[in-house]
């Protein structure tokens, strides 16, 4: 095997740059039906449980259901977005196409290649999470700066359930698996974790075990920012959010050097 194959760190801060660019003009071709895709889900979930349930239940923690509903939407799909370009997209490269095997003959280390991809996939979120964050704004549930405050958040949380999604493609044999994932714990956050109801309204140990996972810290983040409030805890959630998106990191690149190796 080359040399690459050992190098599961970045040779450089730079080269990562290379995978990047290769992914992007690759998905200028199919741009529009890519951003689409993603914002089916969300902008479903925005008008459907927004309007719908809102005149329901009412206002929540002093705003329209809808406005705390848009701020969980933009982090859900900022974690969806992310998380698919890396199972789906990712995976293909790796393994069906090749592509990590050729880009592996160049000067580019496994380190370089997992970097730039997870960065790639982070920028995917920042264009979901900025479309659903124009739609909320369009609407009137959310100011236009907000969204400028809040994409900070929304890339680290790309970036943190990309490097999530890399460990599970280096694990998974095949497309099958990535079931489990989506159904086991991506669809469950996103109802712990105050993306569409308060976490307060949960069981005392549900609140525990929530507080522990990534979109929530993500969720306290951006929901504070979309309704214009002061963010509790900020450096606490922010370095929660940086410890999830780097020790995936080396353990994905740890597990793929030993997968690329068979």
């Amino acid at each position: 095997m080359s040399e690459g194959y050992a190098g599961v760190l970045p040779a450089n801060a730079y080269n990562w740059v290379a995978v990047w660019r290769r992914n992007c003009l690759a998905w200028r071709k199919v741009a529009l039906a890519s951003v689409l895709g993603n914002l089916a889900d969300p902008i479903t979930h925005l008008f459907g449980l927004g309007f719908g349930l809102g005149l329901i239940v009412g206002p929540v923690e002093g705003t329209s259901y809808i406005a705390f509903l848009a701020a969980g939407m933009v982090a859900t799909s900022a974690m969806t977005a992310a998380t698919f370009e890396t199972m789906y997209a990712t995976f293909a490269r790796m393994d069906a196409n090749r592509t990590w095997e050729a880009i592996l003959s160049t000067q580019l280390t496994l380190g370089d290649i997992v970097l730039g991809e997870l960065v790639w996939a982070a920028s995917k979120s920042v264009l979901a999470g900025t479309a659903i964050g124009l739609v909320a704004a369009t609407l009137g549930y959310a100011s236009w700066l907000s969204i400028f405050y809040a994409m900070p958040t929304v890339a680290l949380t790309g970036l943190v359930f990309a490097s999530l999604a890399m460990v599970v493609i280096s694990l998974a044999p095949s497309y099958d698996y990535f079931v489990f994932y989506q159904t086991l714990v991506l669809t469950p956050m996103v109802f712990l974790c105050g993306a569409v109801f308060p976490m307060s309204q949960l069981p005392g140990s549900f609140q525990h075990f929530a507080d522990l996972l990534p979109l929530a810290h993500s969720v306290d983040l951006i929901r504070p920012a979309m309704l214009e409030r002061e963010a509790g805890g900020a450096l606490f959630h922010v370095g929660a959010l940086c410890i999830y998106a780097v020790l995936p990191f080396f353990v994905s690149t740890a597990l793929l050097r030993r997968r690329l190796l068979r």
